[in-house]
């Protein structure tokens, strides 16, 4: 099913971004004036300012009721889905490894739900870290639980800041990720201890970790629907990075402008 539109977004294309993770208001001390506390979406405002400096308006998506999906993908041109916490396994029929982390189960069943009504409209996708892994995992795919059980050649748990790269990974030369980055070979930062395992059904490799873990995957049918295990969005002071969302936001804009020609409506 083609995807539809509520409005032309020709100049600015309206982007939702999942939310990375649901929590108590812990780190807030209340206030006697202010409300009470309550469980609040998380999300870096790294993810906003990544795709507001590449042309896009981002528009965060709370974890609501399914039914609320197909209205609000009706409004959007494209979706990034965020990282967050370890993926219930049980999401795709594993057990759980003793080494997973916090889960989220209700927050996993609206991602997973916006990932693949997004992905059967096929709206362009962008996912970063655990949002490949929820694209893998709605194409029919699992994941390895715990990374440092197959090996320890490369910690992808680095300790040193998100804007900084540990380990270079190697890109298929052909791929539409190498043209959306605009190079084929990149070092990248790492912050995950799952990955990719069975591949989902459409999904090609775009590229390996020198260890042979899965950092990136694609749909090369699809004008933009790529995966990336890294967190891209913390790395766009990187020539590289800052390519991979503009071309991201273009493919939103052509998406949301051929729906408008389509449809006859008139084009802002």
């Amino acid at each position: 099913m083609k995807r539809r539109s509520l409005a032309s977004r020709n100049e600015r294309p309206l982007i939702g971004v999942t939310t990375s993770e649901v929590r108590a208001a812990e780190r807030v001390t209340p206030t006697p004036e202010g409300e009470p506390s309550g469980r609040e979406m998380s999300l870096g405002l790294t993810y906003l300012k990544s795709l507001e400096a590449a042309g896009a308006l981002p528009l965060v998506m709370p974890p609501l009721n399914e039914e609320a999906i197909e209205p609000l993908l009706d409004r959007l041109d494209g979706i990034c889905l965020s990282g967050g916490p370890d993926l219930d396994p049980e999401s795709y029929g594993a057990g759980a490894h003793p080494e997973l982390g916090p889960t989220q189960p209700d927050l996993d069943r609206f991602e997973l739900a916006v990932a693949r009504r997004a992905d059967a409209r096929e709206m362009p996708i962008l996912a970063i870290c655990r949002g490949t892994q929820a694209l893998n995992i709605v194409r029919g795919g699992a994941l390895f639980q715990h990374l440092p059980e197959i090996s320890e050649e490369i910690p992808h748990r680095q300790q040193t800041p998100g804007d900084q790269t540990s380990h270079a990974v190697e890109i298929d030369p052909g791929s539409r990720l190498a043209e959306a980055l605009e190079g084929s070979a990149v070092d990248v930062n790492s912050f995950h201890h799952q990955a990719i395992d069975r591949l989902g059904e459409g999904l090609v490799v775009s590229a390996r970790a020198p260890d042979g873990t899965i950092e990136a995957v694609e749909d090369p049918s699809r004008p933009f629907l790529i995966g990336v295990q890294w967190h891209a969005e913390t790395l766009v002071h990187r020539s590289y990075e800052a390519a991979l969302f503009r071309h991201f936001v273009e493919a939103c804009r052509d998406d949301g402008a051929e729906f408008e020609r389509r449809s006859g409506r008139e084009v802002a």
